[in-house]
């Protein structure tokens, strides 16, 4: 993890993210389906975007020579997912979600990489800033 001021608040923070994003995957999922007739794939595209966010908060706390252990991690966690999935009789575990699941998150990655690597640090220096 980066030297960050409060890493304690931020672990707490990746669990209830990643505990969040598994509760959602499974609950039933009536909305995805019924609310948006029209939206083909929208599975697909909320499994990459959720993955690439992922990715996204995960490097903003760590250094880049741990983004090989972060893209590994959140792989396997996405095939965690669909596991889970496939034993609830109302969700259904499918290749093309762990796709879109890596996806993400080499999008993600990349991203973090060229550009937003880091930024809990920065967030920790503006928050200090701004309110001491």
């Amino acid at each position: 993890m980066l030297p960050l001021q409060y890493p304690g608040r931020w672990r707490a923070a990746n669990w209830l993210l990643l505990s969040s994003v598994f509760l959602l995957a499974i609950v039933p999922a009536i909305w995805a389906t019924d609310a948006m007739p029209g939206w083909t794939g929208l599975d697909k595209w909320l499994h990459g975007l959720t993955f690439a966010v992922l990715a996204l908060w995960m490097t903003g706390q760590y250094a880049r020579d741990s983004y090989g252990w972060i893209l590994l991690g959140l792989a396997l966690y996405g095939a965690l997912i669909e596991v889970g999935q496939s034993m609830i009789p109302y969700r259904s575990a499918e290749w093309g979600d762990l796709a879109a699941d890596l996806a993400g998150l080499l999008a993600g990655m990349l991203v973090a990489l060229f550009a937003t690597g880091g930024w809990s640090l920065h967030a920790e220096n503006w928050l200090k800033n701004r309110f001491g």
